[in-house]
């Protein structure tokens, strides 16, 4: 087996954001590509001689050839041993789980998430810290300055490893630990919930469906769900991880996974419903009759995260991401824990949880999460609704409405304007962000602004400070709108319009959402001029 050392040249670019770098597949494809980005990762790093990491992805388009790149490259690079999961595959949470269990390295893990797979679809690779986590920003920082100065990579020229099944396997002087990608993470599950209560729900007639949208999900929902907790065979559908997701779009929310959320909208519905994405980071939760939006989740889990084992004792605190409606944070207020309001992107929580600051996470995109690991979770997230229920003996919708009765109901909505002319949102954004000052006190139809601002973080663990996070408009009674560009999508760019107004009248907590959005969905247009400024008069996604 041979080292070869390829001259090279920086390539623009590439950049990492809040999930890492994700392009087109394509672009991943071309010459060098890859190979620049994971030895600019090495480089930054400090290199990979002695190290140890764990690799793995969702499986999708040129994730098993971009494994069997980066292995060469990390032997040809002095690593000591990687681990990865069989078959290229390792869900988010369970390479988090590996790379903390293991006390690794760090990890790189071969996911755009909920983007849509295929030739023609996305991909991404991302570096994980040792503590699990995404990267903060002062490595990605080094990464990006890395590929704007590479000359050359390293790697070995050597056959396939073999990745089909468990076992160790060598790499000229490196050790390639091929591991089941579900056993440890389901022994995590097993410390953290009641598997017997929940195996007794069952028993007793609770149907469950869980759709894994053809990703990495699949094989673990099967293992736990079915084979575990005795639901009946099939509740996981969509099971079989495929390169380009059965030609879906792996997002869990109620456009993407739609015959779901028809499903439980009819006659036949089970009990309990969920979905998660790509990488297996994200979840869905819905019962019969009722979606349960991600922002109500965090706060219902927070309120009732004592009745599982893993959390019986004390929650510390509490953190989401600033565009996650504050329902979280009424239920903080009751119990009486800290609340954090942070930047999108999950790395923002690193610190909190490593400083034994929060205990449970979430995102209003779909992500929930707590310290077990350092990254959101969807299976985690159905387990605990699942030990809750179990707990409870009541449906989803009677666990909302009491919840909403005594917390309160904070109707929310994202509206999604997606692959609009990058330059006019950016446009938009800056024309706000200039006449900041000047929206206090001024009407929009219904609503009267109280605050506005352009948010900003100031991490309380070790004074980093995170700017221009996003645009927010609080409006008199409580109502808010934020706009933010998302750094997720890979064609033109995606403005994000979140939505939320509390109600706490009795008899106003059974809304349509959008109806009871609406008077701050027509303020926001007004103060933005979406319709004017990007031509378009709907979002295309509204979840």
């Amino acid at each position: 087996m041979q080292i070869t050392t390829h001259a090279t040249q920086p390539i623009d670019g590439q950049k990492p954001g809040t999930s890492g770098l994700r392009k087109k597949t394509r672009v991943f494809m071309e010459p060098h590509y890859l190979e620049n980005f994971v030895q600019s990762i090495f480089d930054a790093i400090g290199g990979a001689a002695g190290k140890t990491f764990v690799l793995g992805g969702d499986g999708r388009y040129f994730n098993d050839r971009a494994a069997q790149v980066i292995l060469r490259m990390a032997a040809a690079n002095g690593a000591a041993r990687v681990i990865v999961g069989a078959g290229g595959l390792l869900s988010t949470p369970a390479a988090s789980n590996l790379i903390r269990k293991r006390s690794t390295d760090g990890g790189i893990i071969l996911s755009a998430s909920h983007n849509p797979g295929g030739h023609d679809g996305d991909f991404g690779v991302k570096f994980n810290t040792p503590n699990g986590g995404p990267a903060p920003e002062g490595v990605t920082g080094a990464i990006h300055a890395a590929s704007g100065r590479i000359s050359q990579y390293r790697i070995m020229e050597a056959q396939d490893v073999d990745l089909a099944s468990p076992g160790e396997r060598t790499l000229g002087a490196m050790t390639v630990e091929v591991v089941d990608p579900v056993t440890d993470y389901r022994r995590l599950m097993e410390e953290l919930f009641d598997f017997d209560a929940i195996r007794r729900l069952i028993t007793d007639g609770f149907t469950l469906r869980f759709d894994a949208m053809h990703a990495v999900t699949g094989p673990y929902a099967k293992a736990i769900l079915e084979d575990a907790l005795g639901a009946a065979a099939g509740s996981v559908v969509n099971a079989r991880p495929l390169p380009d997701f059965g030609g879906g779009h792996p997002d869990p929310n109620p456009v993407r996974a739609r015959p779901l959320v028809d499903l439980m909208m009819g006659p036949e519905a089970p009990d309990f419903a969920a979905a998660s994405d790509g990488d297996g980071d994200r979840n869905m939760i819905l019962g019969r009759g009722v979606y349960v939006t991600p922002s109500d989740s965090l706060a219902v889990l927070t309120a009732n995260a004592h009745l599982a084992p893993g959390y019986a004792r004390d929650l510390v605190g509490v953190a989401r991401s600033m565009p996650t409606s504050r329902a979280v944070d009424r239920v903080a207020a009751a119990r009486g824990l800290n609340c954090y309001a942070t930047p999108t992107g999950w790395k923002f929580f690193g610190n909190l949880l490593d400083a034994g600051r929060a205990t449970l996470c979430g995102e209003e995109s779909a992500g929930t999460g707590s310290d077990h690991v350092r990254e959101k979770d969807g299976l985690w997230a159905v387990l605990l609704w699942l030990n809750i229920l179990a707990a409870r003996r009541e449906s989803v919708e009677g666990i909302m409405r009491r919840h909403w009765a005594e917390f309160g109901r904070n109707y929310y909505s994202r509206h999604d304007f997606e692959g609009v002319d990058a330059g006019a949102a950016t446009g938009m954004i800056d024309d706000l962000r200039a006449c900041l000052d000047e929206l206090p006190g001024r009407r929009f139809g219904a609503l009267t602004v109280e605050t506005a601002e352009d948010f900003a973080y100031t991490d309380p663990v070790d004074g980093s400070r995170a700017a221009h996070q996003g645009i927010v408009i609080t409006f008199d009674g409580g109502a808010r709108a934020v706009f933010r560009l998302s750094g997720t999508g890979t064609d033109g760019a995606t403005l994000r319009v979140y939505l939320e107004r509390l109600e706490t009248a009795p008899d106003a907590l059974d809304h349509d959402p959008q109806d009871a959005l609406a008077p701050v969905v027509a303020a926001a247009d007004a103060i933005a001029g979406i319709a004017a400024r990007l031509g378009r008069t709907r979002p295309d996604v509204v979840t």
